[in-house]
């Protein structure tokens, strides 16, 4: 984990992290949860979730607000009045750690957008560039919510993991922003969301086609409307 190691984990408590659909059907798969025990929608009114990255859903129940399916928070133990992912386990303050550690308690299967932090690709798209980390997550300038005890640097990140995590987090980003398109044609229930995803990713694979000149098969909107048939 390098320069996470001993970290109170400011970013794991500053943040909403956005979930793809992959992450989701990953974290039940390898967790035992369900969505509902990890997930939670994010009002996005301004984009600051989203941030070019996540995609925005709409839902029936609230249908002009602007949704980002992200990563539920839960109160900290540490900082009262503060909360932090589901996922982070907290460890109390010591000698060698004056706010406490902060582990994930899923780091192998975790998101795909804590898996590229702090990384991105250049405006060519070839090569892993390092983002500038601030020193807080949040405008309120309070411990819980400091980062990274030092700027990254390349010796920080390795390689070919890190390319590899791009890589396919845009490919995810990508998929999941055009579930979100064909999901707001026709809006849904917040309460069949998970259903809905879970069918599309089983169906994902596709077959050979029976003929050498078909078009490889792009998620149409029959196939959302099969998916999200009991929205």
């Amino acid at each position: 984990m390098g320069i996470c190691q001993g970290c109170h984990a400011g970013c794991c408590r500053s943040f909403a992290i956005p979930l793809t659909g992959a992450d989701i059907i990953r974290l039940e798969r390898d967790t035992g949860k369900t969505f509902w025990d990890f997930g939670c929608r994010w009002a996005d009114p301004e984009g600051t979730i989203a941030a070019n990255y996540a995609p925005h859903f709409f839902f029936h129940d609230e249908p002009q607000t602007p949704f980002v399916i992200c990563l539920k928070h839960e109160d900290s133990s540490l900082f009262p009045a503060s909360t932090r992912c589901k996922f982070l386990k907290e460890s109390p303050p010591d000698a060698d750690h004056p706010l406490g550690r902060g582990e994930c308690g899923t780091y192998q299967s975790r998101p795909a957008a804590c898996r590229v932090f702090p990384t991105k690709f250049d405006v060519q798209n070839e090569l892993p560039i390092l983002h500038n980390v601030p020193e807080y997550g949040r405008d309120q300038k309070l411990p819980q919510f400091k980062l990274c005890p030092r700027q990254w640097t390349p010796a920080d990140v390795d390689p070919i993991d890190a390319t590899n995590d791009l890589v396919i987090a845009r490919y995810e980003a990508r998929f999941f922003s055009q579930l979100a398109r064909l999901w707001n044609q026709k809006v849904g229930k917040w309460d069949v969301f998970p259903e809905f995803l879970r069918d599309v990713y089983a169906r994902r694979v596709q077959d050979i086609p029976q003929q050498q000149d078909e078009e490889p098969h792009i998620l149409k909107l029959a196939d959302f409307q099969q998916a999200h048939r009991r929205a």
